[in-house]
């Protein structure tokens, strides 16, 4: 059985995720190809569309998110991802119990005896005549049962009613709240019934391979897929990793040559990139605790530097300049130093274009100064 490194498993993913080089796809075309964006801020993430497609702007995201050709709403890991419309109406399905067990570890004593076709009866009505945040849905399913937290009964129709987080939240340059309408309401079509799991495993494998057993449930949060590549083995090829794991992908998957060169790019705070895999080696070589993320909650905006994480990144814009705080954790080359502050001029003229002046600086921390390239 081949194996595959970790230089090339590397390669092998960035060029599934559009990060070798920017792609001239559409926003609908990509996310189809990510099977979506990782989106639990409001904005973040059109970074993550920026450093992945050619001459992109964000405004027609947003126009396609306020008409309901992509949307945001809990899918993967109990989390807000942005996805297609069509791809929404056959992940959720899938993805439910993920949902639910995450509802039910945290709220599941407020629900005892609980009847599911009543709550999801009362959350329906609820929210016919316009979308709700969650403080409101609570409230509103108090009116059926007073006696419980309504906290609990919104995280309860959160899992039981497919809902999507409408706008304005989500769109460019823009804020709302946190409201959220079911889906079949918002894009006028149901999920689909009996959604192909299998279907779940190959699209992970196109986006992320290769890969894991055990990287396709990190991604999506179910469990007891080894049953379902199992019975995909005679569509798949199989590899070994440097740890003897076995590695699964399709045939016709691209898997570049390792010495491929990887340009710099500036990752979200999400990126899909950092967080579909249970082992992130292929991409992450640097112990984020040990850099000072560890005591807090953050989840530090990265920097790829030679297809790996080298760096975290700040924007911060005051009066008439934006400034991009680049913190490696390692010595940069001249090169990787250059690339770096181009890149990082391009991104401030994408977050901030109406700042006046724009500056890159560069503090290394613990790390030492650029060397000769």
């Amino acid at each position: 059985m081949t194996l595959l490194d970790t230089r090339a498993l590397n390669r092998a993913t960035l060029d599934r995720q559009l990060l070798l080089r920017r792609a001239g796809l559409s926003v609908p075309q990509a996310l189809e190809r990510l099977v979506g964006l990782q989106a639990q801020t409001p904005q973040t993430w059109y970074v993550g569309l920026w450093s992945r497609l050619a001459d992109y702007t964000a405004e027609p995201t947003a126009r396609l998110l306020a008409d309901g050709g992509v949307v945001r709403m809990a899918l993967m890991r109990s989390t807000i991802h942005l996805v297609t419309a069509a791809d929404c109406l056959w992940l959720r399905p899938l993805v439910e119990p993920v949902i639910e067990r995450s509802t039910m570890g945290a709220f599941g004593r407020h629900l005892i005896g609980l009847t599911r076709a009543d709550l999801v009866a009362a959350a329906r009505e609820s929210l016919v005549d316009k979308p709700l945040t969650f403080s409101d849905l609570g409230r509103a399913l108090a009116r059926w049962w007073p006696e419980r937290d309504p906290a609990a009964l919104a995280q309860a129709a959160r899992a039981w009613v497919p809902l999507v987080q409408v706008p304005p939240r989500g769109l460019w340059g823009r804020s709302g709240r946190a409201a959220h309408s079911p889906v079949e309401t918002w894009l006028g079509r149901p999920v689909e019934p009996d959604p192909s799991v299998d279907a779940l495993v190959l699209r992970y494998l196109a986006a992320f391979g290769p890969a894991t057993v055990r990287d396709v449930q990190q991604w999506c949060g179910l469990t007891r897929l080894s049953e379902v590549v199992d019975r995909l083995r005679p569509r798949l090829v199989a590899f070994r990793d440097e740890q003897g794991r076995e590695l699964f992908d399709l045939p016709d998957a691209p898997r570049p040559d390792p010495e491929t060169p990887a340009p710099v790019r500036f990752l979200y705070d999400f990126d899909n990139l950092l967080l579909s895999h249970a082992d992130r080696s292929r991409v992450v070589s640097v112990d984020y605790a040990g850099q000072g993320f560890g005591a807090t909650m953050e989840q530090p905006r990265s920097v790829l530097v030679d297809g790996f994480v080298a760096a975290t990144w700040r924007v911060a814009v005051n009066r008439d300049t934006a400034t991009l705080t680049v913190r490696p954790f390692r010595r940069l080359t001249a090169a990787e130093q250059e690339q770096l502050d181009a890149e990082g001029a391009r991104l401030l003229a994408f977050l901030a274009p109406e700042a006046p002046v724009h500056d890159v600086v560069t503090r290394p921390g613990n790390a030492a100064a650029p060397t000769a390239a």
